[in-house]
C-alpha cells in the first residue's frame, strides 16, 4: 500500500436479531430528552416505532417527535428539526429508519448549536462543525448508505437544484447503531434492490482508483462477491435471513471508511447520482445503477489493469486468449447482467429523466479528481446522455 493515512471508527455497533434490547445499555449515557427521527410511518406499521418508544419510556426519556424525514432530506426539513431540537433543548438523537434518517440526524446534530445555516455552512462552504454537537444513535431499517457507521450526511436543496454531502469527522458519526437484519424485511423489494446497488457501487467507489498492490482492494473484491451472491438470494426470497443480514454487514464495511484507506477513491458516479437526484427526487441507488455503465466505459481505458482485475477477481472472467480490453468489457457485461437480473433501472429514462434536464443535471454535478480520468463538464453531458 501507498501513501500514509489513520483509521479510526467512533461507532459501536450491535448486530444480529436481538440486537434491540442493547439500546437499553445505551441510553443511560445521554440525557433525558430525546429527538426520536424517523421517516414515513412504516415503523409504526412494523412495530419497531412502538418497541423503540416503550423502551425509551422504561429508560425515562422524555420522546421529541420528528417524524417525516424523506428519502432525499431537504434543507427545509433540516431547519425544522433543528428548531424542534432548540425549542426541546434535546439532549440526544435517535434516527430509526434507513441513511436518509442517520443522515439527517447528523446534520441536526452539527447545527443546533450553531448560529449559521447549516446549508451555507456545511454544504456550500464545507465547515467543519465549531459548536457544541449533540450526539447521534442510529436504528437501521434499511441497509445501503453505510451511515450507520459514518459521518457522511447528504441534503437536498430543491430551490438550488443541488444534493449534497458533507463527510463530518468522528465527533459526528453515530455512538451506536444497532443493527437487526429482521427490521430490512419489510421493506418494499424495489427499496431493497436500490439499496443493494447502493452497496455495490459504494465499494465500487473506492476500488476504482490508484495503480498500487493494495490491501484495501482484496477487501473490496470480497465484499463484492459478498454483495453479488446474497443479492442473488435475496431478490428470489427477500425472508432469507442469512442474506438479509450479509447485505446489512457488507452495507457497513463498504462505507465505514476501511475499504477506501490508501485509496485516492472516485465518488464521480455518486456525484451524477446525487445531481439527478436533485432534479428528479429519484431513489438514490436507482440513479447510481442509470448512469454507472455509461461511466464505467468511459472511464476503462485510463485504469484499464483495475478493470481487467475487476473482471477476473470479482467476476471470474477467463483471461485465456484474450486482450486486456475483452477481458474488461466481459467484466462490465457481467456486471450488467447482474444489474438486470436483481431489477435495478438501467437507464435515467426509467427515472423520468429526458433530454432537456441534462443540461440543468450537468450544472448538480459535482466534478472530482480521485479517479482515472478527470471529468469536464462536456464529459459528464456524454456519460449523462449515454445514460438515457
Amino acid at each position: 500500500m501507498l501513501g500514509n493515512f489513520s483509521y479510526k471508527n467512533a461507532t459501536k455497533l450491535y448486530f444480529g436479531d436481538d440486537s434491540l434490547k442493547y439500546l437499553n445499555d445505551e441510553l443511560p449515557k445521554y440525557g433525558k430528552t430525546v429527538q426520536l427521527i424517523y421517516g414515513g410511518g412504516s415503523v409504526k406499521k412494523n412495530g419497531i416505532y412502538d418497541a423503540v418508544v416503550g423502551i425509551l419510556k422504561e429508560n425515562g426519556k422524555t420522546i421529541v417527535e420528528d417524524a417525516g424525514v424523506m428519502p432525499n432530506p431537504t434543507v427545509d426539513k433540516l431547519r425544522e428539526g433543528v428548531r424542534l431540537a432548540r425549542e426541546n433543548n434535546v439532549d440526544f438523537l435517535l434516527a430509526v429508519g434507513g441513511g436518509s434518517c442517520c443522515d439527517y440526524a447528523k446534520a441536526v446534530s452539527v447545527s443546533v448549536n450553531c448560529d449559521d445555516d447549516p446549508w451555507e455552512k456545511y454544504y456550500i462552504r464545507f465547515e467543519k462543525p465549531d459548536c457544541a454537537i449533540i450526539p447521534v444513535g442510529c436504528i437501521l431499517t434499511m441497509a445501503g448508505t453505510g451511515s450507520e457507521m459514518n459521518g457522511g450526511s447528504v441534503i437536498t436543496n430543491h430551490e438550488q437544484k443541488l444534493k449534497i454531502g458533507h463527510v463530518f469527522g468522528e465527533d459526528v458519526m453515530p455512538k451506536f447503531s444497532i443493527l437487526n437484519p429482521k427490521f430490512t424485511m419489510s421493506l418494499p423489494k424495489r427499496q431493497m434492490v436500490a439499496g443493494i446497488y447502493d452497496v455495490f457501487n459504494h465499494i465500487c467507489e473506492q476500488y476504482f482508483s490508484g495503480e498500487d498492490d493494495n490491501t484495501s482492494d482484496y477487501l473490496a473484491e470480497a465484499l463484492m462477491k459478498s454483495v453479488i451472491h446474497s443479492s442473488l438470494i435475496a431478490v428470489d426470497n427477500p425472508q432469507d435471513y442469512e442474506a438479509r443480514s450479509n447485505i446489512m454487514w457488507s452495507a457497513t464495511w463498504a462505507l465505514n471508511t476501511l475499504i477506501s484507506r490508501g485509496k485516492t477513491t472516485d465518488w464521480m458516479v455518486h456525484m451524477l447520482g446525487q445531481a439527478v437526484g436533485a432534479i428528479t427526487d429519484a431513489t438514490h441507488g436507482m440513479t447510481l445503477a442509470a448512469v454507472s455503465l455509461p461511466y464505467y466505459r468511459t472511464i476503462m481505458p485510463y485504469g484499464l489493469p483495475k478493470f481487467v482485475r475487476f473482471a477476473k477477481e470479482v467476476w471470474g472472467v477467463d483471461p485465456k486468449g484474450k486482450t486486456d480490453e475483452d477481458i474488461a468489457n466481459e467484466g462490465l457485461a457481467a456486471l450488467e447482467k447482474w444489474m438486470r437480473t436483481i431489477g435495478v433501472a438501467m437507464s435515467l429514462g426509467e427515472l423520468g429523466v429526458t433530454e432537456d434536464m441534462i443540461e440543468a443535471i450537468a450544472d448538480a454535478t459535482i466534478i472530482l479528481d480521485g479517479g482515472y480520468k478527470v471529468f469536464t463538464r462536456d464529459d459528464v453531458v456524454k456519460v449523462l446522455k449515454a445514460s438515457l
